[in-house]
């Protein structure tokens, strides 16, 4: 097949792709390689998918619409997955201008020309961060969220209903993913399981917010990637239903699907774990509640086992262990 992955030099994105490109599909990988974090990681990472004849790689943003149109014409892709973002609740509360560009404006480009493209599945990321102050557990796909919390939920929300849109008027096939805490080797130096390793391994202090009493449901990056491709293969189909509750609209060929371990862990059980692989214990600043957080995530994966006979397992006592390894090798810390 010919893919369009956006965002292939992220976390998600490079590892979907590396996946891809190793079944022997060729891939265009699109990023536009922003310094939002540390742009070398990003480089490593796409250094890994250039090894491969069939990529080739588009150094641009995906809120550039006449780019994005010169790189479908030339690839005439037949799947695309969109996982360019700008990414991060916290960094969202001080830079929402940002959030609107990449992830409204953006993600509308390249959802309007899978339809003038003519895909066969259009798959957009989205995140947990949706389901914003719902208080029922675990979260389901039909579960109404209308209250985000962030900017950066909004934006992500905004994206969903734009791809429902263009699922309803123009018939292409949209599954929407929300992910829920996903981790492993090559993460984001932003989220909390790299920065906690990073100044553990430094011995400076790390910040726990609520003093730890916070629930997360952690996703393990292999799992994900392993869902991800499954889920390329089921393209929604109206009228289609797997289970009772499934999330396909009744009015377009669209889906909400979780992707998420279905186990949510106590913080503190998870710096543990840090800490052991590391062989050093954490100095912690406990902290109150931050702007936009919510004190437990929880997927309700029924519709991905239905879909694709798969539900992530990794356990974060082997995850973790796992992308400590990788940061020693990486970073070769002291």
């Amino acid at each position: 097949m010919n893919i369009i992955v956006t965002g292939a030099a992220g976390f998600i994105g490079s590892e979907i792709a590396l996946r891809l490109l190793r079944e022997g599909h060729s891939v265009t990988g699109i990023d536009s390689f922003t310094a939002y974090y540390d742009v070398k990681l990003k480089e490593d990472r796409a250094a890994r998918l250039a090894a491969f004849p069939n990529f080739r790689l588009a150094r641009y943003g995906v809120e550039d619409a006449a780019m994005m149109e010169r790189v479908f014409d030339r690839v005439q892709p037949d799947i695309i997955l969109h996982f360019a973002a700008q990414a991060g609740v916290r960094y969202s509360l001080d830079h929402p201008r940002e959030y609107i560009d990449a992830n409204i404006v953006g993600s509308f480009n390249i959802i309007d020309l899978a339809r003038r493209y003519k895909a066969r599945h259009l798959i957009l990321a989205s995140t947990s961060s949706a389901y914003g102050a719902n208080q029922k557990f675990p979260f389901e796909e039909r579960d109404s969220a209308p209250y985000p919390l962030t900017i950066y939920a909004a934006t992500k929300l905004a994206a969903e209903l734009i791809g429902h849109s263009h699922a309803h008027l123009y018939g292409v096939p949209t599954t929407a993913l929300r992910f829920f805490s996903v981790y492993g080797p090559w993460g984001r130096p932003d989220m909390a399981f790299f920065l906690f390793t990073d100044r553990i391994f430094k011995g400076q202090p790390i910040d726990v917010f609520n003093n730890g009493d916070l629930l997360r449901d952690f996703t393990y990056i292999d799992d994900l990637v392993e869902s991800i491709r499954r889920l390329m293969d089921c393209p929604p189909q109206m009228g289609s239903h797997m289970i009772r509750g499934d999330s396909l609209s009744p009015v377009a060929p669209y889906r909400l699907v979780n992707i998420g371990n279905a186990t949510p862990i106590r913080l503190m059980d998870y710096i543990e774990t840090i800490e052991k692989a590391i062989g050093k214990t954490a100095v912690k600043n406990m902290l109150g509640m931050q702007p936009g957080d919510v004190k437990q995530t929880f997927a309700d994966v029924r519709l991905l086992k239905a879909l694709t006979g798969y539900t992530p397992n990794t356990d974060y006592r082997v995850g973790i262990p796992a992308f400590v390894d990788w940061f020693r090798n990486y970073y070769k810390p002291a």
